[in-house]
């Protein structure tokens, strides 16, 4: 489990990467099709500046959530779900993890130190391992209800991360 003080930092770092946030997904897609050049085909019919907004937004929804993991937890699970449908698999998390470390410290430059890296990783961990557990669950246990889909169809949902 993440502390308060690696949650305050992981949260205060991302706010200094909001604002090249178009530049740091493209830092990390660049990363992550270099380094695991397979799972590119996935994103073959994708708008990739949209695909990077989707990204950084759904990066910084998990991280604003940190605080409260109770209800983070159940929308990384179903972030987890869709996944699979994209045929995503387990060992993906491991380059996806690496992509996402070295655009922080790019990004965030004479700010990166030690201290985030090991948060930021911890972080990572956390919401990946969530993810997995849901892809390897059954997938009754974790679809959204009728209503639930309801309030994502109408933009109501209180959690969104896509």
């Amino acid at each position: 489990m993440l502390t308060a003080h690696e949650i305050k930092i992981v949260q205060d770092s991302f706010i200094k990467v909001a604002p090249i946030a178009d530049a740091a997904a493209t830092i990390f897609y660049d990363k992550l099709f270099e380094i695991a050049p397979e799972v590119e085909p996935m994103f073959s019919g994708a708008n990739m500046p949209e695909q990077g907004k989707k990204l950084m937004t759904m990066i910084g929804t998990a991280v604003r959530g940190l605080t409260n993991m109770e209800k983070l937890a159940p929308a990384v699970a179903q972030l987890g779900q869709r996944h699979v449908a994209y045929g995503v698999k387990k060992e993906h998390f491991t380059p996806v993890g690496e992509a996402l470390i070295y655009t922080l410290e790019k990004g965030l430059g004479d700010y990166w130190n030690e201290e985030l890296k090991s948060a930021w990783v911890k972080t990572f961990t956390v919401l990946a391992e969530t993810m997995i557990a849901a892809m390897e669950a059954e997938p009754e246990a974790i679809k959204p209800t009728f209503l639930e889909k309801l309030k994502i169809f109408l933009g109501i949902q209180e959690t969104k991360i896509s």
